[in-house]
């Protein structure tokens, strides 16, 4: 897992596994987001409910925000910055390499500066 940080409270990685998100924890996140639409990646993608449970467990909030390749809409904007305004603690966001995750952070903070 490549985590990289975007800001002090927002960081990105590729696709996680139920295993990781233990490590997710030890990190010190409070929320992860998916940025990725279950089934895009074949067998090695994990389901985001998977990924939800294990995380309920681990006291780590989650949100669904699935943006097609390509495709990003104002309305995954807007849920993307509903999310951000309720998440708790620093954010893990996810997606298959943490380009799409990087890339609506960045036009949910363009918006936010007018």
């Amino acid at each position: 897992m490549d985590i990289r940080q975007v800001d002090d409270n927002y960081s990105v990685t590729g696709q996680i596994a139920p295993d990781d998100v233990r490590d997710i924890a030890a990190e010190g996140f409070g929320t992860i987001i998916c940025n990725r639409p279950d089934g895009e990646g074949g067998a090695d993608q994990a389901d985001f409910a998977e990924i939800t449970k294990v995380a309920e467990k681990a006291g780590i909030r989650t949100y669904y925000i699935p943006v097609v390749g390509g495709q990003l809409t104002q309305d995954d904007v807007d849920a993307m910055a509903s999310a951000l305004a309720e998440a708790e603690g620093p954010v893990l966001a996810y997606c298959r390499s943490g380009t799409r995750s990087t890339n609506i952070y960045g036009i949910v903070q363009q918006q936010k500066r007018g």
